[in-house]
């Protein structure tokens, strides 16, 4: 049985700017996943770096109140929503709360770095 602390998990900062600890992922466990599993968090006044990713991406809001930017579209995000993010999007998400935006991202087929392109902040 394998269970992971969130805590137990490093923290580092994304490609996109967000503060991540990668719960479980295929390369670095002896697991038989597609996927992969994070926690982020983006602080307040903040907002991810727009990117896209060459595979589906689900997030899944556990606190605080955001903007979810997908290609031309933006809705209103907080916690109990599950966003769907297309192959190939360009994405970002903004913290518009008091306090840190949390959420849970679902990659599938799990995150690689060559799968991700990073936007700067104009692009």
């Amino acid at each position: 049985m394998l269970i992971r602390k969130l805590l137990d998990c490093p923290e580092f900062i994304a490609g996109d700017g967000t503060q991540l600890r990668e719960l479980l992922h295929p390369d670095k466990q002896s697991l038989q996943l597609r996927y992969s599993l994070a926690h982020a968090i983006v602080p307040v006044g903040q907002v991810s770096t727009p990117h896209a990713l060459k595979t589906s991406e689900v997030y899944y809001i556990l606190q605080g109140q955001g903007e979810m930017h997908i290609d031309d579209e933006t809705q209103t995000v907080e916690p109990g929503d599950a966003i769907y993010i297309p192959p190939d999007a360009r994405q970002f998400i903004r913290n518009t709360g008091q306090e840190p935006l949390v959420f849970i991202c679902l990659v599938d087929p799990a995150w690689r770095k060559e799968d991700e392109t990073v936007f700067d902040a104009e692009g």
